[in-house]
């Protein structure tokens, strides 16, 4: 082999190790998304097995957020401290322990703590996973290396789309199956029966619908074990022989060295207090950050990931129609994130932000403007009429959309704004933002329907994606194929995004 073969090898190696480590940190936004999603085709069963009121299923359906508030606002802290790979292995124990706990509920309480551990797992996994993917990635591919989280949030969602439609439609199926055997042979069940299957995937299928999620996280779990830490990290925690090593995995060596020479040379300001992120010098960053996550949130995005079947059977959808189409919009927004994910390093970060929350807007507009002339209509008797797939058209635009801009952008921008010494805690705090808002809309969202009316609720997200727009285009900046250690350098006044 000669040398430019050995080198041609080398590079293939260290592309390979890059690309793997990140998908297994990736597997904890797919985790996040089914978390989240799950929960979307629960509220219905929830609801009627434990009599709630408007107010408690709110409750539910915000319960695992109030679990990643507190996961955000505690993973940077760690996470600087014991490293990145030891908190993704506390958020992979905490999904599991969820997952159990969700399918197993004797009372509502109980699946309200459940649901609250789980949230502590995203929470953690949110802000862990795209600063461990940012300190790993070069700045020619940072972008669809991080965006691999967002692609992964938004498998997850999908997945547990499908599965919740997969096990709804087996649960009708067997209950089916069951009444008409009853009906002919008037038989009971033998003893040998599998009742607990029965219970579990038939009688109460919701809890099927959560504990699948047990699956994915001994996954997680099993692979993280055999990941390194973050390079960046180590350096900055004095291990710079293996922080070194781990550098020139996953670039040539001599590229390697420059940037282990940017790492060391910042490396005396590792100690600063995490209060230095609200100093001046870094109020640019800190906008940008908690700007991405409050506006984010307020696209409505995760209130459709929750609430999705519920709209849709408010505009006249029977359950499994409802479903299905929930699993087109999770559809959508996987291949227009892949699109993201191809495009984010070529056109940049601003322009899909910028140009697709604008987008967003309008499509929030269209929808409360059809659902507006829904109301008072009685429902299609077949399941829905003309009105009601125009709103699933729109819907299915507004998905395209968002998984373009801020969904895309969201994961990638804020771990690059942040400087090496303060970007967990940085990212910690954007997403801490992120979560309550979250959390509060979630919560919101059910009782402001119920008083007022849907088309309300989609006007005012409408109002609020558009100032977003405006927000973003004075203050958020370009970072595509530019090093951290020069976007730190660049992300020191407040002046107009270039």
């Amino acid at each position: 082999m000669n040398d430019a073969e050995a080198r041609a090898a080398g590079e293939h190696s260290s592309a390979w190790f890059l690309i793997r480590v990140c998908l297994v940190a990736s597997l904890g936004g797919l985790l996040f998304g089914f978390d989240t999603a799950v929960i979307s085709g629960t509220i219905t069963s929830v609801e009627e097995q434990f009599a709630l009121s408007e107010w408690k299923v709110g409750w539910f359906a915000s319960s695992a957020l109030l679990g990643c508030i507190f996961g955000a606002a505690c993973a940077g802290g760690f996470s600087d401290r014991w490293g990145r790979k030891p908190a993704l292995i506390i958020a992979a124990i905490l999904f599991m322990v969820s997952a159990i706990g969700s399918a197993l509920p004797p009372t509502f309480n109980v699946l309200i703590v459940a649901r609250i551990i789980g949230g502590l797992g995203v929470g953690i996994a949110s802000v862990v996973a795209p600063t461990y993917i940012a300190e790993f990635s070069p700045s020619k591919a940072r972008g669809r290396l991080i965006a691999l989280y967002q692609l992964s949030i938004v498998v997850g969602v999908l997945i547990a789309y499908t599965s919740n439609l997969g096990l709804q439609t087996l649960s009708k199926s067997q209950t089916s199956e069951t009444d008409v055997q009853t009906n002919e042979t008037d038989v009971q069940p033998s003893e040998t029966d599998v009742q607990w299957i029965d219970w579990l995937v038939r009688d109460e299928v919701w809890r099927a619908m959560f504990g699948a999620e047990a699956i994915p996280a001994l996954l997680f779990l099993g692979l993280l074990c055999f990941s390194p830490e973050s390079p960046r990290w180590l350096i900055l925690h004095g291990d710079q022989q293996r922080g070194r090593a781990v550098l020139r995995r996953i670039q040539p060596a001599v590229t390697a060295d420059a940037e282990y020479s940017l790492i060391v040379a910042r490396a005396d300001d590792k100690q600063l207090p995490w209060t230095d992120v609200f100093r001046p010098e870094y109020r640019r960053a800190l906008l940008v950050g908690v700007g991405l996550s409050f506006f984010g949130q307020l696209t409505g995005v995760n209130v459709i990931v929750y609430f999705g079947p519920s709209i849709l059977k408010s505009a006249g959808f029977v359950e499994n129609g409802a479903l299905a189409f929930q699993v087109g919009f999770g559809a959508i927004n996987l291949i227009f994130t892949v699109v993201a994910l191809t495009v984010i390093d070529s056109w940049g970060r601003r322009p899909l932000l910028i140009g697709g929350m604008f987008v967003v807007s309008a499509t929030l507009l269209i929808v409360s403007g059809l659902f507006y002339a829904l109301d008072g209509q009685e429902p299609d008797a077949s399941g829905g009429g003309l009105i009601e797939y125009w709103i699933v058209l729109a819907l299915g635009v507004y998905f395209a959309a968002v998984a373009l801009s801020i969904c895309a952008v969201i994961w990638v921008l804020t771990p690059e704004v942040f400087p090496n010494r303060l970007r967990a805690r940085g990212v910690s705090i954007s997403t801490f933002v992120n979560w309550s808002v979250n959390a509060l809309s979630a919560l919101w969202f059910p009782v402001f329907t119920e008083a007022f009316s849907m088309h309300a609720a989609f006007l005012v997200f409408s109002a609020i994606c558009m100032v977003a727009a405006c927000y973003f285009y004075v203050l958020v900046p370009e970072t595509r194929q530019r090093s951290l250690e020069e976007i730190e350098a660049s992300m020191t006044s407040l002046a107009p995004a270039p």
